[in-house]
């Protein structure tokens, strides 16, 4: 068949025995996987003994010599029948593929880039590549703005309030609320010193540290 093009790229659909024996051959892009599907042709030997064989069948057997030779005639005559459907079905495809001159890659019209003469892996197309940079800029600069936004935010919270993660009452977590969300128990939350800022218990009346009366 001299050169083979096509030779990983394709999906061979082909049937050598039975009713519906024929060949037709699936072309895939090597960019986008998008597939061209050649037209079927039969193969009439294939054919005529799979007829024939089901007539057989249906008689009790009478017709199976002459189903078993007109078999062996299908199969001799498949391996010229297949090469030759082949070679036709390289020729159609190559009216739907173009070969990158670069990476020898088969492609489909929409991934060829017809000004350049290469696939879109090898020569992007510029307009799709602005708008592409243009969202990861944007996508990337409203990530740091946000990463600011958070760093503002943190710094406006209470981080020196302790606080009881889980209730003691039901074991169920509390992510830093009064009440447990399960069960309502008020949890511990320690609080601070009027007078000298240390960190006292909930239920205390003065402070460990100063002295200093805690509450009313």
């Amino acid at each position: 068949m001299g050169e083979l093009k096509f030779s990983d790229n394709y999906n061979d659909l082909s049937r050598q025995h039975g009713v519906d024996a024929g060949f037709q051959f699936d072309f895939f892009c090597e960019r986008c996987n998008d597939t061209w599907r050649t037209e079927f042709v039969p193969f009439s030997s294939g054919q005529a003994s799979g007829w024939l064989g089901k007539a057989a069948g249906m008689f009790g057997g009478v017709l199976g010599g002459a189903s078993d030779a007109l078999e062996g005639i299908a199969q001799s005559g498949w391996g010229r029948a297949h090469d030759e459907a082949f070679k036709e079905a390289i020729e159609q495809a190559k009216r739907h593929f173009h070969r990158c001159a670069k990476c020898f890659q088969f492609v489909c019209d929409t991934c060829w880039n017809k000004e350049n003469g290469l696939c879109l892996n090898c020569a992007p197309d510029a307009e799709v590549e602005i708008e592409s940079a243009r969202a990861r800029g944007e996508a990337d600069g409203a990530g740091e703005k946000a990463a600011l936004e958070g760093v503002q935010r943190g710094k406006q919270r209470d981080v020196k309030r302790s606080r009881q993660l889980v209730c003691p009452q039901c074991g169920a977590e509390t992510k830093g609320a009064k009440f447990c969300p399960e069960c309502g128990q008020q949890l511990a939350m320690k609080g601070r010193c009027p007078g000298c800022s240390e960190e006292v218990s909930p239920n205390a009346k003065f402070c460990p540290e100063c002295g200093q009366k805690i509450g009313s």
